[in-house]
């Protein structure tokens, strides 16, 4: 992670990274998502709430104390979810009632899985819209690509499969009223999937629909989720500190790309 912390560092960037994470001095491991500041700060660690299918032979379940937005120096809330973790309304709705601006989609290339090769896009781009919109936030989505040094790999590791086969790849960024600010870019084409996001526009957003302010109803509608940690090296302090601690933005101003 140090490479990537200084390419942050060089460029001012920051990022929303998905990784397959491996607890310190042991074997279990997480699908996450690591979101790394434009001064190369690690901000914190995204572990997806519930593998899927066969992901739990692989990754052990996140919990609550990772489900938050990150406040970025640029000035904006940055969280993201993986994968059909989407579908999960509650961990939707956990973020967007912690004032999330730009949301991050990580997703693997299900067009490349047998009986997915028709309803993977549009299931991939049904459920980003949705979060823009009933959540009222940016969203950028990275979907990866399967080549044939990916099959190559499989082959010689897992011997002769007809599951999946090459392809894959949808990115793009939405604006909360579902508007494509960049993309979809789908295939092998290796592409920097690039727009601008203006925050100026969220005043006309949120005088329709606000979901973490008056479109809640909350005497109505009331949720809540568990914050505490349940692994162990969630219970410390695994990333420095900043000097001083940012608060959450009501109305991010400005633009950022």
């Amino acid at each position: 992670m140090s490479g990537l912390q200084d390419v942050c560092r060089r460029t001012g960037v920051a990022i929303n990274l998905g990784v397959s994470e491996r607890v310190a001095d042991g074997h279990t491991l997480f699908n996450s998502q690591v979101i790394i500041d434009s001064d190369g700060t690690i901000l914190g660690v995204h572990r997806k709430l519930q593998p899927t299918y066969v992901e739990r032979m692989v990754w052990a379940q996140g919990n609550g104390s990772t489900l938050r937005n990150w406040p970025l120096s640029l000035g904006y809330n940055l969280g993201g979810l993986a994968c059909w973790e989407h579908t999960m309304n509650g961990a939707r709705q956990a973020l967007l009632t912690q004032n999330q601006h730009i949301h991050a989609g990580a997703w693997p290339a299900l067009s490349t899985m047998a009986g997915f090769e028709a309803v993977a896009d549009a299931q991939i781009e049904a459920l980003m819209k949705t979060h823009a919109l009933t959540a009222q936030v940016f969203v950028i989505t990275a979907s990866n690509y399967i080549d044939e040094v990916c099959l190559d790999w499989m082959k010689e590791n897992l011997g002769e499969q007809n599951l999946v086969k090459a392809g894959g790849g949808w990115s793009s960024i939405l604006h909360p009223f579902c508007a494509y600010l960049a993309g979809p870019h789908t295939g092998g084409e290796e592409k920097l999937v690039q727009g601008e996001i203006d925050f100026s526009q969220m005043g006309a957003v949120k005088v329709w629909i606000d979901a973490a302010g008056h479109y809640q109803r909350p005497e109505i509608l009331q949720f809540a989720f568990d914050k505490r940690p349940h692994w162990a090296d969630e219970k410390m302090d695994r990333f420095k500190p900043r000097v001083e601690e940012r608060g959450s933005k009501e109305d991010a101003d400005g633009d950022a790309s």
